[in-house]
């Protein structure tokens, strides 16, 4: 526990500045949370009314400093990403529910592995046969 004055303000002001941080950061993961249940949901309409919202708060949060830049930037590529790969799921199904009673079902041929590339040489090893 501190003696001095200065001292005591300081652990004051630390723990205050902590629990900000703590409800910013908070809000980023609910925020997250929120958009991740729209995808989870397939609610394509929402999660794109969501993603300009999370991405604010993410942003709110780096430029604050609570969060790294880096890790921001990585958070919003993911949020990105998740809503891209659920509107191609959306636009896919529709096409399959239309295109499934129509279409034979055809085997697929098994998928054939390349062969095995032999690794490259070093100089030192070129230098070696060269002798």
């Amino acid at each position: 526990m501190p003696n001095i004055k200065s001292a005591k303000k300081r652990v004051a002001v630390i723990e205050k500045k902590t629990s900000q941080n703590k409800m910013i950061r908070s809000s980023v993961k609910t925020a997250i949370k929120k958009y991740n249940a729209a995808i989870a949901a397939g609610d394509v309409a929402e999660a794109e009314k969501l993603l300009p919202v999370t991405v604010s708060v993410i942003d709110s949060a780096a430029s604050k400093g609570i969060i790294h830049k880096n890790n921001a930037s990585n958070k919003k590529s993911a949020l990105a990403k998740n809503l891209n790969a659920l509107k191609v799921a959306a636009a896919v199904a529709p096409a399959e529910e239309v295109s499934a009673p129509a279409a034979p079902a055809v085997e697929e041929a098994p998928a054939v592995e390349a062969p095995a590339e032999k690794p490259k040489k070093t100089r030192a090893k070129k230098a070696k046969d060269a002798e």
